[in-house]
């Protein structure tokens, strides 16, 4: 059980660490959710917007750092 409450505390402490960058360099990402693949349709009276690349992005990113988490706590 020490090794489950080691892993909740160091998942946190990263999604701490990413929002806070994200919050702060925030407007320098812009081009997140504007890549190619993403979706948006904007109409006069209807807005649509699916990020499929953004959110593939995401998830490699986040697949990477658990791998890595992952590695560490061996």
């Amino acid at each position: 059980m020490d090794k489950v409450g080691k892993s909740i505390i160091l998942i946190g402490l990263i999604v701490v660490i990413i929002s806070a960058a994200i919050w702060l360099f925030g407007d320098k990402l812009r081009f997140l959710g504007r890549l190619p693949g993403d979706i948006r349709i904007e109409k006069e009276n209807f807005k649509v917007y699916i990020p499929i690349t953004t959110m593939l992005l995401v998830s490699v990113l986040l697949s990477a750092i658990m791998w890595i988490v992952q590695r560490m706590s061996k």
